[in-house]
């Protein structure tokens, strides 16, 4: 008999050669990840820290007996802190709630005009709309100011709800438009040749399609009422009225900074917007994704 099977071939080990342009990119985004999460994990570290261990130097990176005193006294609406902060919470939420829900309710068929009809002065009023966006907010805040005097709005939260709408309504629009132009019409089309009506291929068609985009300007309208601090540093005075962003200045005195308890309030005040988009994560990339892709 002879022997049929074929030598075992070995192949020779393959060096890549190094790709620098890869590893330069990998050790930048390294960098950039250090650099953004950083921050936020000395804010941590620091709300763990008693007033003492805050201003001691050099710093502790992690303190020796971490306590959770800060986000108690938070919490606690027994003594004054908990009750400003609380009372600054609520204010932020029902604030940046009924701007995100009126900017939605306005922009949703604002944009879907804009992008289904035809109209004349389309493109300079599409423009004009957006041109709210182009300019910095220090510069319309004497004008907001001086109007929401003459409607009586100052010291309400009413004021702060038309004011953010000026700037997250525009926004809004933009971005629904986008995703109105990339759902194909014919869609509609053969809905209305099945007999609905306009309004019933706008609700049954668009709409779902349309959903991730409208979390993601939910999300972009919520986030930018929820950070906003120099028009309700302006438009309110009371105490009582004060959104998160005003509020947490109440840390802050002449002789001395309570760094730990404003590091908590600073945690405690970014936790609606991660949790709200680690929720709504998958309609967020959703929406951008197909953003990119649709034609």
């Amino acid at each position: 008999m002879t022997d049929t099977s074929a030598p075992t071939r070995i192949r020779p080990a393959v060096t890549k050669p190094f790709d620098g342009w890869r590893w330069s990119g990998r050790f930048f985004l390294v960098l950039l990840l250090i650099f953004t999460v950083m921050p936020m994990a000395w804010m941590l570290i620091t709300s763990l820290k008693t007033g003492f261990a805050a201003m001691q130097y050099p710093p502790q990176w992690w303190p020796a007996e971490p306590t959770l005193e800060n986000y108690t006294r938070l919490l606690d609406p027994r003594n004054a802190i908990g009750q400003d902060f609380l009372g600054y919470f609520w204010n932020s939420m029902w604030v940046s709630t009924a701007t995100t829900v009126m900017a939605v309710i306005v922009a949703v068929p604002a944009a879907y005009a804009f992008s289904r009809f035809r109209f004349p002065g389309r493109t300079f009023l599409f423009f004009a709309v957006l041109l709210r966006n182009m300019f910095p907010a220090i510069v319309f805040l004497v004008p907001l100011f001086i109007l929401m005097r003459l409607l009586g709005l100052v010291n309400t939260h009413g004021s702060l709800i038309l004011t953010y709408l000026t700037f997250g309504l525009p926004l809004a629009i933009w971005l629904l438009k986008g995703f109105y132009d990339n759902i194909p019409i014919q869609l509609e089309q053969a809905a209305r040749i099945d007999g609905a009506t306009r309004f019933q291929a706008f609700f049954f068609i668009v709409m779902p399609l349309s959903t991730p985009g409208i979390i993601a300007t939910a999300i972009y309208s919520f986030i930018g009422a929820w950070n906003e601090y120099i028009y309700a540093y302006t438009f309110l005075t009371k105490h009582d009225q004060m959104t998160l962003p005003v509020g947490i200045q109440r840390f802050f005195s002449e002789n001395a900074t309570d760094w730990p308890g404003l590091m908590a309030a600073t945690f405690m005040m970014s936790v609606p917007v991660v949790v709200l988009f680690l929720v709504l994560q998958k309609y967020f990339v959703q929406a951008l994704t197909e953003g990119a892709v649709k034609h």
